[in-house]
């Protein structure tokens, strides 16, 4: 080869490579929101992030079969737990089903804010505001500045038991922080709790609140029909998927009641299994919708297949 040719072929090898060199890792998701068709109403999932929870301390069985069930799952201790929020359109009213941290829990959640908007939406668009129960990463994104038109709804056992001097200020910066949220709804006219039901309490046509009580006193589940199609919205029935699904018994160190909210989970897996409606959860991957099937004393966990939600 003549030499200049031979320069030439050298110097674009060596541009190739530096060109082809690794750049630096970008780390981040993609925003994370979800859309699923019910009916005739829009649900769309909006992730708040991620918690990284001791969950093998914080699980009611041994440390060791906790353990177990992780690492038969592939996954390990602490263990990234999502924090999912819900958004119902029902064409006439638009639903926000809880709300996540706001940061209360630190910088790898708080982000449900963010993906609302990039889904499309503006909190000024949200007509509801309803919350599972008062846990910090439930309600920790609701302000009344924020979602200036919305109302806050949920059980009035919680707030009547979250909102107690005594109980906010055991729970210290939190309990306040909470308060100061409930608050800000209240001053502007826009709290308004229900009274639990059996029957279900009507927050928007098409949309329901039902009692789950036990995780909290007024730990509510809400429900979302159209055109023969349902969604039940979990709040913190489900915890851990790898150990909670396989043994529904099994509960959590945050239950203020576990020996009703042991009874609350299965009842709750058992209709879903039984219905086989979609469970909308807020600790389970994103986006945390799917179905359950019975296996045994035990569930299996069916997330939602994937669409473009043509």
């Amino acid at each position: 080869m003549p030499k200049r040719l031979l320069s030439v072929a050298l110097a674009l090898a060596f541009s190739a490579s530096t060109a082809l060199a690794a750049g630096p890792q970008l780390k981040g998701q993609a925003p994370g929101w979800y859309r699923l068709q019910l009916g005739d109403f829009e649900i769309t999932a909006l992730n708040d992030g991620v918690l990284d929870l001791p969950v093998d301390k914080l699980l009611q069985q041994p440390a060791a079969n906790t353990v177990r069930a992780l690492q038969h799952a592939y996954l390990g201790l602490p263990l990234e737990t999502s924090v999912n929020a819900y958004l119902v359109n029902t064409g006439g009213k638009l639903v926000l089903v809880d709300t996540g941290t706001a940061g209360l829990f630190g910088p790898t959640a708080g982000r449900m804010l963010d993906n609302l908007k990039a889904s499309g939406y503006a909190p000024e668009q949200v007509d509801e505001i309803v919350i599972t129960h008062m846990h910090g990463d439930h309600i920790g994104g609701a302000a009344a500045t924020v979602f200036p038109n919305a109302t806050l709804r949920l059980d009035k056992r919680d707030s009547d038991f979250w909102l107690a001097p005594e109980q906010v200020a055991k729970n210290g910066d939190g309990g306040k922080a909470i308060a100061a949220i409930v608050k800000g709804f209240a001053d502007a006219g826009r709290f308004k709790p229900f009274e639990g039901s059996q029957a279900g309490v009507e927050i928007v046509p098409g949309v329901k609140a039902y009692p789950a009580y036990g995780h909290t006193p007024g730990h509510s589940n809400y429900v979302a029909e159209s055109q023969g199609q349902k969604i039940m919205f979990w709040g913190d029935l489900m915890h851990v998927a790898a150990v909670q699904f396989p043994k529904p018994a099994v509960t959590v160190k945050f239950d203020s009641d576990p020996k009703a909210a042991a009874p609350a989970r299965e009842k709750a897996y058992a209709a879903a299994a039984q219905g086989g409606y979609y469970v909308a959860v807020a600790h389970v991957s994103f986006p945390g919708i799917g179905h359950l099937r019975a296996d045994g004393k035990g569930y299996d966990w069916l997330p939602v297949n994937y669409s473009t939600n043509r």
